[in-house]
């Protein structure tokens, strides 16, 4: 897959074995983990067959999870876009589109997340022509329910996960955003 976006601070590009070494640094910290199962990366090698699968993702769904590159830095500051779930239910729904992103804790609170969040709906519903964009967190992650909540993302409800953590799912219908 060749597709490079940009936003103006930001390049997404698809995920390369060499960008393992700063996603196991962010994927290795506690902090980043917190609302994520809480289970942080403990080798690199978990870290390159985790690409591996997004690879894979990109030729079977033409989409995935892009590393998200800061402009002014050329720094791996995380990844984000959007990935086809067709490999577990979530919430009762399989094959369906979920926008995620996952970020370096050193790079929060700088509105990288909402500019990335902002671009990938664009993306998904103007040049993908996706009907339904959803997304899921956990329902304590305050800072990542607020931004879905301020890019337009509608809370459709609370549900529990298989071990009975309570998470939130949001859902985008095309249309929605102004583009």
């Amino acid at each position: 897959m060749n597709l490079v976006l940009e936003t103006e601070r930001l390049i997404f590009r698809p995920l390369e074995l060499s960008d393992a070494e700063a996603m196991f640094a962010m994927d290795n910290n506690p902090i980043v983990h917190k609302y994520l199962w809480q289970t942080p990366t403990q080798t690199i090698e978990e870290t390159i067959k985790i690409i591996e699968m997004v690879q894979k993702q990109y030729v079977d769904n033409n989409i995935g999870r892009f590393a998200t590159i800061l402009k002014e830095t050329n720094e791996f500051i995380g990844w984000t876009g959007i990935k086809l779930v067709n490999d577990h239910v979530e919430n009762g729904n399989t094959n369906f589109y979920d926008y995620g992103y996952r970020l370096n804790e050193k790079f929060w609170n700088k509105g990288y997340a909402i500019e990335a969040s902002l671009m990938w709906l664009e993306y998904g519903f103007n040049q993908m022509k996706i009907d339904k964009m959803n997304a899921y967190t956990h329902a304590e992650n305050g800072a990542s329910n607020h931004i879905l909540q301020k890019v337009g993302m509608k809370f459709m409800e609370d549900y529990p996960d298989k071990d009975g953590v309570l998470w939130k799912w949001w859902q985008m219908e095309n249309g929605f955003l102004d583009c």
